[in-house]
């Protein structure tokens, strides 16, 4: 760990993030975890998929 990482961790810890960032960092992670096990247990959307159209000619 370098010296920046350490002086930022010391910033941190002497100004922790107050209790709604925390709160609004925790609800953007489990959106996402929601998102992710929604995906793997219904499968992609076909709508989603792009078509393979290949390389635009010049």
């Amino acid at each position: 760990m370098n010296l920046h990482w350490m002086l930022r961790a010391k910033r941190w810890a002497q100004n922790p993030p107050s209790a709604k960032q925390v709160k609004f960092v925790l609800a953007i992670i489990a959106v996402c975890i929601a998102l992710f096990a929604y995906e793997r247990i219904m499968g992609w959307p076909d709508w989603l998929t792009p078509n393979n159209v290949g390389r635009m000619p010049r």
